[in-house]
């Protein structure tokens, strides 16, 4: 038992040395993978870009549609979370509550999936980054690792797939029907939507308006 418990331990302060390290590391360099890229069957389409040069309404639509207290929470969303568990509760399609800072986390050190072991993972790494990368990083790594389309990650990416342009220039409703698309960028279309997704998309983009009139994308910019 002695053996064993020297063991555990000297794997927890391994690991955590090593996910300090790699918070650390990509604060100042760009993530140059995923687990969720490398698995991809479909290859990997992606451009890295700074945050000054994707388009802010981007960065607005992803608020509105994910993540409306991004700027005042902590990493952790805890009403969404209690209402998730609620409606998962009832049974049903599965809704999850996280922060866009959850879901940067698990995409850059994780993998996709569930499970308890994964959210224990996702909450120690969404502590670290929000301590050590601050707001302005995680949106801006979350904006170049999300799955923006089948093989494609990034808005850089993104933006080219879909309308052959910069990031740094889309439009309200490009920056809404990107983010619209992003929890499921394999089943939603971007371009011409139909349906509910493009009703959501006009959501999104007049809750842009609000996400500016509020400041609540101040601490990404501030």
């Amino acid at each position: 038992m002695i053996r064993l418990a020297k063991l555990l331990a000297k794997i927890v302060v391994w690991f955590i040395g090593i996910s300090l390290g790699l918070v650390v590391l990509f604060k100042f360099v760009p993530v140059p993978v995923t687990a969720t890229m490398v698995l991809d069957g479909n290859g990997i389409t992606k451009d890295w870009e700074s945050l000054s040069n994707i388009d802010r309404d981007l960065v607005r639509a992803v608020i509105a549609a994910e993540d409306g207290k991004f700027c005042s929470h902590s990493g952790f969303d805890a009403e969404a979370i209690e209402n998730a568990i609620k409606r998962n509760a009832e049974g049903g399609r599965i809704r999850g509550g996280s922060t866009i800072s959850q879901q940067t986390a698990k995409n850059v050190f994780l993998w996709q999936g569930g499970g308890y072991v994964r959210k224990g993972f996702e909450a120690w790494f969404t502590f670290l980054i929000e301590k050590i990368w601050g707001k302005r990083r995680i949106m801006e790594v979350y904006l170049n690792v999300a799955e923006t389309g089948i093989g494609t990650y990034g808005a850089e990416a993104g933006a080219q797939r879909y309308w052959h342009k910069s990031a740094a220039s889309l439009s309200e409703m490009e920056a809404a029907r990107m983010a619209a698309a992003l929890p499921l960028p394999k089943k939603r279309a971007v371009t011409n939507p139909r349906g509910w997704v493009r009703g959501y998309g006009n959501t999104i983009a007049a809750r842009i308006g609000v996400v500016r009139r509020d400041g609540l994308d101040s601490c990404v910019y501030d």
